[in-house]
């Protein structure tokens, strides 16, 4: 349960402090031949479900079983507005963005093909908020924070797809908390998947960490 805030593998700036680094030290407690395999990702500022392999031969069949149509990955994003509508799917390609070479960009006809599957859980009763359950069908970087943004739903406290849209709300106390908000409200709530040895389906899912789950209950979300 990857807390946010956490950076999951060293970069030319941060060499220390990072997830892999913790399982590194981990590690030596798990006998001969096992090491740490990251099955996937998350970003710094996203929270909750992250898959390790201890051996080689997991981590391929691991990998290989989230790719299949058996895995879901689920996530929990807060985003503005008032969305129509209790459920749809989302279909747009994503490539670099060609202006700003840290983000993503989306698009009707270009890039890698990625699709996005959103229900509506939950709106707030003093601010136009939404909390939706998004599914990953594919697994592009950033595809959650870009898709939203791309419908006009970006998530609150996202720093490269994110809008100021706190500045329209009128109740003082939720603009407050939604401005600073620290990063995305976007968790890793749920990942399913069949065991590649055992043969069974297994369901992990992380609680709300306390920065969201504080802002919920403040928007009569929780």
């Amino acid at each position: 349960n990857k807390p946010p805030g956490l950076l999951v593998h060293p970069t030319p700036r941060v060499r220390e402090g990072t997830l892999w680094n913790g399982l590194l030290f981990r590690a030596r407690s798990w006998g001969e031949g096992r090491l740490p395999g990251l099955v996937h990702r998350l970003d710094r500022d996203t929270s909750g479900v992250l898959l390790v392999a201890k051996t080689r031969p997991v981590l391929i069949a691991l990998a290989r079983a989230l790719r299949s149509q058996e895995a879901r990955k689920e996530y929990l994003a807060l985003v503005y507005g008032r969305i129509e509508g209790s459920k749809g799917r989302i279909d747009l390609g994503i490539l670099r963005d060609p202006v700003h070479g840290k983000r993503w960009a989306a698009s009707k006809s270009e890039g890698q093909p990625s699709s996005t599957l959103w229900e509506r859980l939950a709106e707030s009763e003093r601010a136009p908020l939404t909390l939706l359950a998004c599914r990953l069908l594919t697994g592009r970087t950033h595809q959650i924070r870009v898709h939203l943004a791309a419908k006009g739903w970006p998530i609150v406290g996202d720093p490269l797809y994110g809008e100021p849209r706190y500045v329209g709300i009128t109740d003082a106390e939720i603009a407050e908390r939604c401005r600073g908000f620290p990063r995305q409200a976007l968790h890793a709530r749920r990942l399913a998947f069949m065991h590649p040895v055992r043969r069974v389906r297994m369901e992990v899912e992380a609680p709300l960490p306390e920065d969201l789950a504080g802002l919920l209950a403040a928007a009569r979300m929780a």
